[in-house]
């Protein structure tokens, strides 16, 4: 009697828990669709020292302390092959190639991300600006700043850090 009650109780334990994992990837996938979540819904958290041991100091520097790099030093900057651009921290697709335009600032420059929620979009007040940041949406690496002075069909600007990305052709 005692095994009939203790695998009534496991089973009713598993479909409990299936429904539960059933129900939260539905809801991952529906904020997913609404671009509220990562890609694949999954973070990527690391330590900083986690981050120094993958990363360059340039690298470190932009994407975990928010830097910039200078102007016109990006080996990205005259990429205009098909190909991805990806978080050079977490390799989550960011841009395609064909959003890529010249914006004559010296940072590689885009119209819209791969996805929706590809990267996220913050309030930078820093400097005594008032900017847009934008994080890549899976590891919350700073990657630049969006404005609205780009080109159509968004008529936005993705001013990007070169050194916060790395470039795959297709």
């Amino acid at each position: 009697m005692k095994l009939i009650i203790s695998s009534l109780t496991a089973v009713a334990i598993f479909i409990s828990l299936a429904c539960q994992t059933n129900s939260s990837a539905k809801e991952n996938t529906a904020l997913y669709e609404q671009g509220q979540t990562p890609p694949g819904g999954k973070k990527v958290v690391k330590t900083n020292a986690e981050w120094k041991k993958i990363l360059t100091p340039d690298q470190y520097a932009v994407l975990r302390e928010h830097g910039t790099e200078r102007a016109g030093t990006s080996p990205l900057l005259n990429v205009h092959e098909d190909g991805t651009f990806y978080c050079a921290a977490c390799k989550n697709p960011l841009f395609a190639e064909k959003t890529k335009f010249e914006s004559g600032t010296g940072w590689p420059s885009f119209y819209e991300p791969i996805t929706k929620n590809a990267v996220k979009v913050a309030k930078d007040n820093s400097y005594g600006m008032e900017r847009d940041e934008v994080v890549c949406a899976v590891c919350d690496g700073h990657l630049g700043h969006v404005f609205n002075d780009g080109p159509k069909p968004t008529g936005l600007r993705y001013c990007m850090n070169g050194v916060a990305m790395t470039f795959q052709k297709k």
